[in-house]
């Protein structure tokens, strides 16, 4: 597994956490950070792999503190694509996905495309349903095709 997927692991889960909790931003990328530093961890494996690695835990604290600023507007773009679907309607993992990969997409113009749908893809196979990859892929097929802002 790539250090950028461990960190979009990571920042799932904080951004999970934070909206199950409704809690603070700054608790969440502490707590973040707390699980990337403790060996003992409920998810033993990102840790131990994370463990010191300070691009890892960049990268997650840069797709969380995105998410959250940018909230209102990605979240406009996600109905904008998502038909018959409303943003709080949406499996919580898979509305998280989607708003992690709609910053990378519009936001972070470092990494190609594809590779941010595939990552998504892939991470919604593990954490979400059955039907998550194929509800990802669709409504990011639509949001990738729109003109970046600039």
């Amino acid at each position: 597994m790539g250090s950028r997927r461990r960190a979009r692991e990571m920042a799932l889960q904080a951004l999970y956490a934070f909206e199950c909790t409704k809690g603070d931003i700054e608790q969440a990328v502490a707590d973040l950070r707390s699980r990337a530093s403790e060996p003992a961890s409920e998810d033993l494996e990102v840790s131990t792999m994370v463990r010191g690695n300070q691009d890892v835990q960049a990268f997650a604290e840069k797709l969380v503190r995105g998410v959250w600023k940018n909230l209102e507007k990605i979240d406009a773009l996600l109905s904008q694509c998502s038909t018959n679907w409303k943003v709080a309607r949406m499996a919580s993992v898979d509305r998280n996905i989607l708003r992690m990969a709609t910053f990378e997409l519009r936001y972070l113009g470092d990494i190609p495309p594809k590779v941010t749908l595939n990552e998504a893809i892939e991470i919604g196979k593990r954490y979400g349903s059955e039907d998550s990859s194929s509800f990802i892929n669709g409504i990011l097929d639509r949001v990738a095709s729109l003109q970046r802002p600039s």
